[in-house]
Parts: structure tokens; sequence; C-alpha cells
């Protein structure tokens, strides 16, 4: 692939910027130090924060597609910029639980730290306006978010992507607590894995101690919170 290079800026949202790039089909991600929470109603900057999930999510994604998983990276350019597969992103955000905490507990009135026997399996509608309310295989059918198809396909990727990190962090001495995965469309309508894998999108905890490793940090003001991703990078790359 011939080198590419920034163009029009396309997007930006609360952890990245998209460009387009001189081969349509290609896009360049550009990972931000911007912190948002609750809706955007917290804000502020994890110094260092947009290296660690750009080079994190890369190098996890390398693993997934080792083992199956279709991804959207293509290409890593810097610490912070990405090139990746321009895909229609599918509006249905996909929650992987394997212990209970953050909104779970909130919503279902039990304490944090309780480990299910099976991983829960959760859409969420993926529109900032509507505040990602939580939705069943049947609304997104009704409201055509995806197909039957591509629904089982999601699925089993995300529970498959499940499995494969839960072993990778176990070798980490770190606990996948849940995490959130987005997919998308390929042009000739293939499912890949898209957006990033980081501690902006998972809970970690450490497997001994119980310490946040994560965003959590910044959402619940815990300090430490650029310490917390400098040590999620130092256990995923082993130095």
């Amino acid at each position: 692939m011939t080198e590419l290079t920034k163009q029009k800026k396309l997007y930006e949202g609360k952890a990245k910027k998209v460009f387009s790039t001189e081969d349509p089909a290609f896009v360049i991600v550009s990972y931000k130090d911007d912190a948002t929470a609750f809706d955007g109603e917290k804000k502020g900057t994890i110094r260092g924060k947009g290296a660690v999930n750009n080079q994190m999510s890369n190098y996890l994604m390398g693993i997934l597609e080792r083992d199956g998983i279709p991804t959207h990276v293509v290409k890593e350019l810097n610490e912070r910029e990405t090139v990746v597969k321009n895909v229609e992103i599918i509006p249905l955000e996909v929650i992987i639980r394997n212990v209970s905490a953050g909104s779970f507990s909130a919503h279902y009135g039990v304490e944090e730290g309780i480990e299910f026997k099976e991983p829960t399996f959760e859409f969420s509608y993926k529109n900032d306006e509507l505040h990602d309310p939580l939705l069943n295989t049947s609304h997104a059918l009704a409201l055509g978010l995806a197909t039957k198809e591509e629904i089982e396909t999601i699925k089993a990727y995300a529970l498959k992507t499940n499995e494969l990190l839960q072993r990778f962090f176990k070798e980490c001495n770190v606990r996948l607590i849940d995490f959130k995965l987005e997919f998308g469309r390929l042009p000739d309508g293939t499912i890949v894995l898209a957006d990033e894998i980081s501690p902006d999108t998972c809970r970690f905890w450490d497997a001994e101690t119980g310490e946040k490793l994560d965003k959590d940090r910044f959402r619940r003001d815990l300090g430490g919170v650029e310490d917390a991703y400098a040590e999620m990078m130092r256990r995923v790359f082993g130095s």
C-alpha cells in the first residue's frame, strides 16, 4: 500500500479525530488526550492517553486478527495515528460484562466485584441525543440498525473477543471486568471490529489488589489517572 497522508478532517469526537486520505477506502484516526464522562458532563485531559490508547488498541486488535476476528486496523503511523479501513459504523454498541461494576451495579442494586458464571451481552443504541439507550435484538431489527445475520455475527465476534482478551489479560495479572465494542461494515458488507480497545473502553482491575487501571479513575476522581494508563501500557507490552 502506498503511503497515505491526512487530508480533510471528516469527524471529531470525544476521543479521536478522523481524516480522509488519498484513498477513499482508508482513513487516518488520530487519538486525543481529551477525556469526558457522564455524557460529556465531565471534561478533562489525561496526558498521554491518546498515545496509550492508539498503540494498545492496535496491539490488541492484532492479537484478535490472528485468532480470526477481522478488524479495521491497517497500519500504525506513529504513537497517536493509525490508518484504518473506512467502515460504516453500525450504531450498536456492544457491552460485554464479566464482573458486576459501574452501571450494571447501579441499575440492578448489586455490589461491584461479583464474578458472573457467564458473560452478559448488551446492545446500546449509539445515539448521543438519546444517551445511548439499551435495546434488544428485536428493537435493533425494528429500527433497521442491522440485519439478523449481522447481529448474529457481531455477537459471535464479541463473545470470542471476550474469551481471547480475558486469556491475554490474565497473563498481564489484570481482570477484564467489562468493555465496549463497536463494529463496522466494509463496502462489500463484511463486518469488522472497529473503534478501539483501551482503558477508555474497558474496565481493568489489578488481579491481586483490585486497583482500578482504567478511565474509572477519571470518572470517580480517584487520582493517578495517567499512572493507571501508563501501567496498563507497561503490562500489555511487557516493559
